[in-house]
């Protein structure tokens, strides 16, 4: 299932808690400003969606924009609220289709949950997917958040934490704002620390994924792993 496949169903499923002020019955073909409308409750709908559109570049900026920037299009807290549930419910319904398979022969489906936990976030986030002997999710945590373009990594904490959880095998993962995923030298050169540290250790570090707007970029694929 695609991620905005993801977010119409998460949409659906709190109509439950809209009641009878839902206005529409969301497909694949609905817009997202009627999307957004239908949600919108406690506030003008469609005025407050084509506003909300026309500042961020998509529905997942909207859904995911800090609640100080949404009250000022005069959203009320219950909007907002009702925002990060259909995010909330989009992110567990992502995460449900990686937990029982081993994350490297699932691959899309990790993806799809990354994208849907990371892309639109405003600013950058390191998670770790933390996996045993035959690479089942153990533990999935975002271990630091930064700024729009930094998010500071520490090798030996990463490995601390591994080590902890008696995990055999790491998936890293952070999100670049801007939608480019193209990794930066930084990004290469605390990969290679991170590797050294973790191979050290006897822990492999399977792959560092970027996170763009829709897009990705895999270090194994790029051949800097």
């Amino acid at each position: 299932m695609s991620a905005s496949s993801l977010a119409l169903a998460a949409a659906s499923s709190a109509q439950g808690l809209i009641g009878d002020s839902l206005v529409l019955l969301p497909t694949e073909e609905t817009s997202e400003q009627d999307l957004l409308t239908g949600l919108l409750t406690s506030s003008p709908g469609s005025a407050s969606a084509s506003a909300l559109l026309r500042t961020f570049p998509s529905i997942g900026h909207v859904i995911t924009a800090e609640a100080s920037q949404l009250r000022t299009f005069g959203l009320t807290g219950r909007d907002i609220a009702l925002f990060r549930l259909v995010r909330e419910i989009a992110c567990r319904m992502a995460k449900a289709e990686v937990r029982n398979r081993p994350a490297l022969s699932n691959w899309q489906a990790l993806l799809t949950y990354l994208q849907t936990a990371m892309a639109y976030e405003q600013i950058e986030q390191f998670r770790i997917l933390f996996l045993d002997r035959k690479n089942n999710l153990i533990a999935d945590e975002v271990q630091q958040r930064g700024t729009v373009n930094h998010t500071p990594v520490y090798p030996r904490e990463v490995v601390k934490r591994a080590l902890i959880l008696n995990a055999s095998a790491l998936i890293v993962i952070h999100n670049h704002p801007s939608g480019d995923p193209k990794p930066s030298r930084e990004d290469i050169q605390t990969t290679r620390d991170l590797k050294a540290a973790a191979s050290a250790l006897e822990i492999e570090l399977h792959d560092h994924v970027v996170i763009g707007h829709g897009t990705h970029a895999s270090f194994r694929s790029l051949g800097l792993l």
